[in-house]
């Protein structure tokens, strides 16, 4: 062993001295020095600076024109028709208890006539029974007993005559309420939309007449999302109802517009109240607004009237939000995220929320004043990147 080590001394010291100096190379190699961003690695992105403020949305949507009331009107009697009111089509104008059919009433008047015959012969009736009670009760008395019988007394032959006189009171009554059903009106002003008979034709009791609907007021049915839902003050509960029919709750109002030759035309309605249910099919929930006068041009004012069937866009105007934001739709991502500069001016992602968004727009609710959105092109960008911020008034005028 000695002798290998002598022989390979020479060698053995090179490599220790090859070892030490590439120990020394590795471990006392100072770090590199850390270059500043030159001007060339720095992106330049077009940015617009948020400044929320207090905004009122608009939530739209669509329906079709209903009348508020719809009813078929129907024969209570039986008879001939022998008269209608002077506009008897479809589509013709009515007011409130205008007479609009008339059924032939000669033999109503009779029964009316003989109601009465029998009315009085029951009064007479009862006038007798009177008078013959008031003799039993004073023969009664003349044979000194403190205790009159019933039936000697006139007691049930007096109420018999009571009651006949009020079968035949009520007969009466029933005669003269068949009477005034051979004219047959609507209890509110309207149109007729269709009739089913006309003069000369006989009609029995329950028989379909006319169809027709109210004028003064119309509605429709508005369709609206969760997320739209979510943005109104609708009248969902019973208390909710209660204060609008009391006034203590104002409507929400509804801007209601349609096409009508070559035309578009616009009317002011207001929603009353939600349906019962949601729609089992699509999960929308229907709000339902109405419309006063639609029938009622304004003055020097060629609209056409709000008739059923008309289909309708709505627009309706939302509840005050606080630092609402509004941005170019491009920049909302499908995470819910927006392109930012933070304080140092790096590139990041921030979650917000969002209001509502169309192709063109998105509404964000809670961003704080002062924050840059990137707008342009992100490129390449990555998180934690230096970007110089280049204000761009692409969307000023739709933020203010």
């Amino acid at each position: 062993m000695k002798n290998f080590i002598k022989r390979h001394q020479r060698a053995l010291g090179i490599a220790a001295i090859g070892f030490a100096v590439s120990y020394g190379l590795l471990v006392g190699k100072p770090a590199p020095e850390k270059k500043p961003e030159t001007a060339s690695e720095i992106r330049t992105a077009e940015t617009f600076t948020a400044k929320p403020s207090s905004r009122s949305l608009t939530v739209k949507t669509q329906g079709t024109i209903e009348p508020r009331f719809k009813i078929a009107l129907s024969s209570q009697v039986s008879g001939l028709v022998v008269g209608t009111s002077k506009e008897f089509s479809p589509g013709s104008y009515f007011t409130k208890n205008e007479i609009l059919i008339s059924i032939e009433k000669a033999d109503y008047e009779y029964a009316v006539a003989k109601a009465e015959s029998q009315l009085a012969a029951a009064r007479q009736r009862v006038a007798e029974e009177k008078g013959r009670a008031l003799q039993a009760k004073r023969q009664w008395q003349q044979l000194g007993s403190s205790e009159a019988n019933a039936l000697f007394l006139r007691q049930p032959q007096l109420a018999a005559a009571n009651a006949a006189e009020h079968a035949a009171l009520q007969e009466l009554d029933a005669a003269k309420r068949n009477l005034n059903r051979t004219k047959i009106s609507a209890p509110f002003n309207g149109r007729i939309m269709d009739k089913f008979i006309d003069v000369g034709q006989f009609v029995t009791p329950g028989a379909r007449l006319i169809q027709v609907h109210a004028t003064d007021v119309v509605q429709v049915r508005l369709p609206l999302t969760d997320r739209q839902v979510a943005l109104l003050d609708l009248p969902l509960r019973m208390e909710d109802s209660v204060r609008l029919e009391t006034g203590e709750a104002e409507a929400i109002r509804v801007k209601l517009s349609a096409k009508f030759a070559g035309q578009r035309w616009s009317w002011n309605g207001k929603i009353v109240r939600t349906e019962a249910q949601i729609d089992v099919n699509s999960r929308l929930v229907y709000a339902v607004a109405e419309i006063e006068n639609p029938f009622i041009s304004e003055k020097e004012s060629e609209r056409p009237p709000l008739a059923p069937g008309m289909f309708v866009s709505a627009e309706i105007i939302t509840k005050e939000f606080e630092n609402v934001t509004v941005l170019p739709r491009s920049v909302l991502g499908n995470d819910s995220t927006i392109p930012i500069l933070n304080e140092d001016n790096r590139f990041n992602y921030l979650p917000i929320t969002v209001l509502k968004s169309n192709k063109e727009t998105a509404w964000i609710l809670g961003l704080k004043s002062g924050t840059k959105i990137v707008t342009g092109d992100l490129g390449s960008l990555i998180v934690g990147q230096k970007v110089l911020s280049q204000n761009s008034n692409q969307f000023a005028k739709a933020s203010d």
